[in-house]
């Protein structure tokens, strides 16, 4: 079911966030149109958040991290050097933020309650209730490969290219976080099948 629920929300993000799509949204941001640059937000809004989200755990500095990360699309989208990556392109765009929002800040904020589906598609909640949980109970960098690639719809390769990791660290890594679900999850199943016994 939560593998399901993560590949199903990957394949989506993927299939919306095509390479050329957002190249060519690009190309248009650098040219000066808004419809373009509406468009790539429009695109992007949900991937760049949740992967801010997973760096500053706080809703309030992912949004302000998504803000200084389209500013500064929009500012240098012109030296965007087209080589069939724009994603990582914007997401490293949006690390930097993060960083220089926590070096500001010093410090790192405690994960807050979100909304119950604001990470993913309105019309999937055990996608949304998946990354809840992969948001609370997985490490910084679990949590940071799990949500590009279930959220963003990047793939392990780019990930790892992206976050200078081998790709075996980024699957293992993936792996582990998934297996860390699964067993949140059935001991949460499991205490639920208790409950409705001893009624």
């Amino acid at each position: 079911m939560l593998w399901l629920a993560m590949e199903s929300a990957s394949a989506r993000a993927r299939d919306a966030l095509s390479d050329g799509a957002c190249e060519r949204l690009l190309l248009g941001v650098a040219q000066g149109r808004a419809e373009d640059f509406d468009a790539l937000y429009r695109l992007t809004a949900r991937s760049l958040y949740a992967f801010a989200l997973s760096l500053t755990r706080n809703s309030q500095d992912a949004q302000d991290a998504m803000m200084d990360t389209y500013l500064a699309i929009r500012t240098c989208a012109g030296q965007y050097r087209p080589q069939g990556k724009p994603l990582a392109w914007i997401f490293t765009i949006a690390r930097n933020a993060v960083r220089m929002q926590q070096r500001r800040s010093g410090r790192e904020a405690p994960l807050e309650d979100l909304p119950p589906l604001e990470l993913a598609d309105d019309s999937d909640p055990t996608a949304a209730l998946a990354l809840r949980e992969a948001l609370r109970i997985l490490d910084g960098q679990e949590r940071e490969i799990v949500l590009l690639h279930a959220v963003s719809g990047l793939k392990h390769r780019e990930i790892a290219a992206m976050l200078g990791r081998p790709l075996s660290t980024v699957l293992s890594k993936y792996n582990r976080a998934l297996r860390k679900l699964r067993r949140q999850l059935e001991a949460a199943d499991e205490e639920v099948d208790l409950r409705e016994k001893t009624k």
